[in-house]
Formats: structure tokens, sequence, C-alpha cells
């Protein structure tokens, strides 16, 4: 297997394909509408819950067979069918174009994998295994998840929302970073945990302000 080069694309407003309209389909459909990418579904069958969100105008649901002309124009293509000529053949046309391709449980014909992942608000945990060993990668995952819960993602938009003021108060690349392990070495994830928003927050103003 080759050896992964770790990114998080961007892909708000971007065209992404997805080609195949099963329950791993609609995985991979939720994922990019998370990302806020513009999604089509090509497929000869959809899920009713696919088909809701074609509905509500949120994904665009086309219920036939793709052809290699469905690839022009998407930045990334996943294809999840169980037609294992026709996603070779798909698999093959974007690779030659240069997009960026997924064909779900074929290594071989992919050019990047996705990873297991845990979001808490901004904060997005991801693991991965070249493709080698989707097992291992599915445990580490639910670790992760059980182990960093919702209040990571509080105090990682607590610190985002502070971060303008510590730029303004705190001249030098030193004197920043002093602030924030103060603030990480603090109580604050502690009390977040705890529920009481309202006592971080106050801490970790008090802390970024403090001469």
């Amino acid at each position: 297997m080759p050896v992964c080069y770790p990114v998080n694309l961007v892909l708000e407003g971007q065209d992404c394909l997805v080609v195949g309209g099963g329950r791993t389909a609609e995985r991979k459909v939720l994922s990019l509408l998370e990302a806020r990418a513009r999604v089509r579904v090509i497929a000869t069958e959809a899920t009713e819950d696919l088909a809701a969100l074609a509905e509500a105008g949120q994904v665009e649901l086309s219920l036939r067979e793709a052809r290699e002309d469905d690839l022009a124009g998407a930045l990334v293509v996943i294809i999840a069918t169980n037609d294992t000529e026709l996603n070779r053949r798909l698999a093959e046309r974007a690779r030659a174009a240069g997009q960026l391709v997924n064909v779900v449980d074929v290594p071989e014909l992919c050019s990047f994998y996705v990873p297991g992942s845990v979001r808490r608000g901004p904060l997005l945990f991801t693991v991965g295994s070249d493709g080698e060993a989707p097992a291992l990668t599915k445990r580490l995952r639910q670790e992760i998840e059980a182990h960093f819960g919702p209040e990571y993602g509080e105090f990682a938009e607590m610190l985002g929302a502070m971060r303008d003021e510590v730029k303004a108060r705190y001249a030098t690349q030193p004197q920043r970073q002093a602030v924030w392990e103060r603030v990480l070495s603090s109580q604050a994830l502690e009390l977040l945990k705890a529920g009481k928003r309202a006592e971080a927050q106050a801490l970790v103003e008090a802390l970024v302000r403090e001469d």
C-alpha cells in the first residue's frame, strides 16, 4: 500500500459526486454535506434518507446508472456501488482527469482514503492505516470518541473566540504562547466537562487578560 500524506480538504461550495445510493453512499453524502460541499448523487436506487435529502434540495439526485461524463466538474468522486466493472471504469477515468477518487473497500482504485474521524466542534480527530487495517482504524476511532467528549469542542470554540484579543494584547509569539499555555493548564476544560460553561468562560477571559 502507498504511504499517505495527511490533509484536511476544504470542500465548502465544491462540487462532489457520489455514485451509489445505499447506506454506505448515504454516510459519505452526509459527511460531504457536513463539510458544506455541493453534492450530486447518481444511483439506480437510493435510500429513503437520500431521497428525502434530494426532496429537501440538499443534494442533487439522479436515479440512473452513472456515466463517465458525469464525472465532469467534480473535485471529489466517491464510488460505492456493487458493480465492479463500473467502479473500475469510473475510477480510472477520474484518476486520469486528476480528480480525487475513493472507491469504497477497493483501495487499489483509490487516490485517497477516508480516515476514521471524530468531530468535536472545530476539532477534527482522524485516524487511518493507509488502507491496511480498517478494523483497527475503527477501534481507535471508537476509543477517541469515548475519550474526547463534547467539552473539547466547546473549549476549542472558546479559545478561537479569544484569538483576536490575544493577538491585540500581546505583541510577540512567545508572549502569546505563554498565555495559551496558561489557559490550557487551567481548570477550564474540567469546568466545561462539569457543565459550568460560564465559569469556564470567566476563567479563560481572566487568564488571557492577566498582566
